[in-house]
């Protein structure tokens, strides 16, 4: 016969029930840490707590999952919406709501490493705030002085920059900022380094890196606030980071990204060899330059000087004054034709005015009479007492009409 208190239904609370079934699960081996794989959804990132709350589903169903900030501290990628992952956690019950959930204790991206896409969304978000631009890149000096070096002092990387610099520039100075380039405190370091360097202005240009290594190993150089550092930077910066299919954020932000430490070193400095060459090959130009633009002006002197000796005031006061000369010639040759001319016409008139001359008729014996100064031409000008003036060759003489 059948006890009646074993029949008698048990009953219990909700907060009972849902402690019991939460116990259940707590205690399950098989869900005291477990990977599960799905779909991000529902995300909300809780900033000021830092716990993040979000959905993983799959086709067919979903789970509500919780990753506390504790746990998210570590993560190396920022998770996002429709992001798939693969999750490890725990899997309990939430007593107050009596849904169950899982606790997510790590996460990674499902068919890519966290490294990578940590390094995609810190690449998209500089990116969109300017890092990049680039007319924020400032120009490399042509011939500095002084060098500076952020990098490990006992990698490879140092020698063969400081080879590099001391070949092909001698005069430049470098001053080394020894930091470790990977680990935890790196990051760290080498801001410190590129602030040292800009606080004491002590460098013409700054090349920070390293040598090769896996994306682990380069993760210093994808430090946010080393880039920020970069950026802020008034010393212009030169990142070689790793080998050439290397990238890291310090080659996207830097104002020029070499390929390796030793490319960075060349792209530091000129070349001194060729410098030289270049030097010489433009004293070349510049001295047969000059010696064109003095052959042609010796030319042009001497054109100038040969149309001067023809057209030279000398000469033309040479010419003027034979041109003078022969005027002067004529001239005088002018003046004695018509002198002579003149002379001949003068003796002819004279000759004609000597045959009418009086006095010519005086001295073959005749006399002029005047009477009260008028010359008598008739008798019948005169009468008796008159008297008349009668001028011979040599003299007057007065006389008196007695008789006509």
């Amino acid at each position: 016969m059948i006890n009646p208190e074993f029949t008698k239904p048990r009953i219990i609370s909700v907060s009972q029930l849902n402690y019991y079934v939460k116990s259940l699960l707590d205690n399950d081996p098989h869900l005291s840490s477990v990977f599960v794989t799905g779909e991000i959804s529902n995300l909300t990132d809780h900033y000021r707590s830092g716990h993040i709350y979000f959905s993983l589903k799959d086709k067919n169903a979903v789970v509500r999952a919780v990753m506390f900030a504790g746990n998210a501290r570590n993560l190396k990628f920022k998770p996002e919406e429709g992001m798939k992952v693969i999750a490890l956690c725990r899997v309990s019950l939430y007593e107050v709501t009596g849904g169950y959930q899982i606790y997510v204790e790590d996460m990674q991206p499902d068919g890519i490493g966290s490294l990578t896409i940590a390094f995609e969304q810190l690449k998209k978000k500089l990116e969109e705030k300017g890092l990049f631009k680039p007319e924020n890149k400032k120009p490399i000096p042509k011939f500095p002085k002084t060098v500076g070096v952020i990098t490990s002092p006992t990698g490879a990387a140092v020698q063969d920059i400081r080879n590099i610099l001391t070949r092909r520039f001698p005069s430049v100075d470098i001053v080394l900022c020894p930091v470790l380039v990977q680990g935890a405190g790196a990051p760290e370091q080498l801001i410190n380094a590129v602030n040292l360097f800009n606080e004491y202005d002590c460098a013409d240009v700054i090349i920070i890196g390293r040598g090769g290594g896996s994306i682990e190993d380069l993760w210093a150089f994808n430090d946010e606030n080393l880039a920020y550092a970069i950026y802020a930077s008034n010393i212009p910066v030169i990142s070689a980071v790793g080998h050439e299919t290397d990238f890291t954020i310090c080659d996207f932000v830097s104002d020029l990204r070499a390929p390796t430490p030793s490319a960075a070193a060349e792209l530091a400095v000129p070349d001194r060899e060729e410098l030289l060459a270049y030097y010489n090959s433009q004293r070349q130009y510049i001295n047969s330059l000059i010696d064109n633009r003095l052959s042609f002006y010796n030319k042009k002197l001497s054109d100038i000087r040969t149309a001067m000796s023809v057209n030279s005031p000398e000469k033309r006061i040479g010419l003027l004054s034979s041109k003078l000369d022969n005027l002067s010639k004529r001239a005088q040759l002018s003046i004695n034709d018509t002198f002579n001319l003149k002379s001949d016409s003068v003796k002819k008139l004279g000759a004609k005015l000597e045959t009418l001359n009086p006095v010519s008729v005086l001295n073959r014996g005749y006399a002029i009479a005047q009477k009260d100064s008028t010359n008598i031409n008739s008798v019948k000008e005169l009468k008796i007492d008159d008297e008349i003036k009668l001028t011979l060759k040599d003299g007057t003489v007065k006389t008196k009409v007695v008789e006509i």
